[in-house]
């Protein structure tokens, strides 16, 4: 089984692709049978968390992003980060790119690759990270009429969907995967990067895969 990390439900998904005409009820319980139930750790406490008021939720693909970095490391040793960029309404994930050291000019070049292929974001939501605060981000943010959002210091709540896209990418990907090289990180990277935004199914989004939202028949400019 390559997707250890699933729960029943998106394995049904999964299965109702593959033909399979048994209802739910039944794949819970094969699932169960053959002890496939993962057990997650409870928090010893649990914090209530309010975002900003002024904030609302996207309703179209491109209106908010949401941007941070994870740290991983090579066979070697090496550390590397990875910068991860998911659309906040279609779950779209434009971008993974690993690199072992990260300045803001390389983030303005990640998004200046992207950008241009599915559209321009009206707003990404970011913590104060230095690559973030920077001027050349700034600029490039001014220069194309996006609006940085920034998270407010140790409130990680108010950038929910990466901190929870990333929960998974660790979990469904780099804990699944063992790197020789950059190169290889960034093989694999994509690989998955494809996976997830082509196959696997959403339940945020009522099982559909996040390409479906995006529209094929070319990106938008800079948003007016």
């Amino acid at each position: 089984m390559t997707r250890v990390r699933y729960g029943y439900r998106r394995v049904h998904v999964l299965l109702q692709r593959e033909g399979w005409t048994g209802n739910i009820k039944r794949t819970y319980r094969v699932y169960r049978d053959l002890g496939l139930q993962l057990r997650n750790k409870t928090p010893k406490r649990r914090v209530k968390a309010k975002l900003r008021d002024d904030r609302q939720e996207a309703v179209s693909p491109n209106e908010v992003w949401a941007m941070d970095f994870v740290h991983d490391q090579l066979a070697t040793g090496k550390k590397i980060r990875v910068l991860t960029i998911v659309d906040t309404f279609s779950r779209y994930v434009p971008a993974l790119e690993p690199r072992f050291s990260y300045r803001a000019e390389d983030v303005v070049r990640t998004l200046e690759q992207i950008c241009p292929v599915i559209g321009y974001p009206r707003t990404i939501r970011v913590d104060q990270g230095t690559e973030f605060v920077s001027r050349d981000l700034d600029l490039w943010a001014y220069t194309r009429g996006v609006t940085l959002d920034f998270s407010r210091p140790g409130k990680p709540t108010d950038n929910a969907y990466i901190e929870a896209f990333n929960g998974r990418f660790r979990v469904e990907c780099l804990n699944q995967h063992w790197f020789l090289t950059l190169a290889d990180a960034a093989e694999k990277l994509e690989d998955w990067r494809r996976y997830y935004n082509e196959e696997r199914p959403h339940g945020a989004i009522g099982n559909k895969v996040p390409i479906s939202f995006i529209n094929r028949d070319g990106a938008t400019g800079p948003p007016s």
